[in-house]
């Protein structure tokens, strides 16, 4: 997945004036949000897998628990919510 970012020249003054690179400042910040989201998700499903009794084993590497795992994602639990 590709994201793209536009920013305003104030923008862009504001954020090179907190970080010496403004493009790895944002790919951090994304892949660290990503990291904790995943270990949301492979907590939870460990959790549920562990409780399961029909599950008798459950996979060694995190990537693919996270990626089994059949989560809502924000946009559909706020929906559900009756959020916009």
């Amino acid at each position: 997945m590709n994201i793209t970012i536009e920013l305003t020249v104030a923008q862009e003054k504001g954020l090179t004036y907190v970080a010496a690179s403004p493009q790895e400042w944002a790919e951090n910040a994304v892949h660290e949000r990503c990291r904790i989201a995943m270990d949301e998700i492979y907590t939870a499903e460990v959790a549920r897998m562990t409780a399961d009794p029909s599950i008798t084993s459950i996979p060694a590497d995190k990537d693919a628990v996270v990626l089994a795992a059949n989560v809502q994602t924000a946009a559909q639990r706020n929906a559900a919510a009756g959020e916009i």
